[in-house]
């Protein structure tokens, strides 16, 4: 591996992020899960499924 290419994984590293355990954005992530749940919710019951 050069230095160039080293330079650019480092940096591909840095810009991509996973949403790992150190994200930090627990409280948002627990918001769109539920408003997604509540949507779902919303859509069955219209459509009468289940």
């Amino acid at each position: 591996m050069t230095a160039h290419s080293a330079a650019l994984t480092s940096r591909a590293r840095n810009l991509v992020r996973t949403g790992g355990p150190k994200d930090g954005s627990a409280w948002l992530e627990h918001v769109l899960g539920w408003t997604l749940v509540v949507v779902i919710a919303m859509f069955v019951t219209q459509v009468g499924w289940l």
